[in-house]
């Protein structure tokens, strides 16, 4: 099972720039980068409610849980 970042969807669906979110929610553009990548452990529910303020969306648009096939 994994969480997968869907966060460059939104950020198209919204005509963003990646660079424009970073400074809104007051993180670097290397960090957000990294949390649009997948690359991350985790997330501060207070970031996420900033980029959900930002992109005006719920938590659920930009993150996906998928179950992993497994393998017999």
């Amino acid at each position: 099972m994994s969480i997968k970042i869907t966060l460059n969807v939104m950020l198209a669906k919204r005509n963003m720039k990646a660079r424009d979110l970073a400074a809104f929610v007051g993180i670097t553009e290397q960090n957000l980068s990294l949390l649009r990548n997948g690359k991350v452990k985790g997330v501060r529910f207070s970031t996420l409610a900033l980029i959900c303020e930002a992109l005006e969306c719920k938590p659920g648009d930009i993150l996906d849980f998928e179950v992993d096939a497994k393998v017999d």
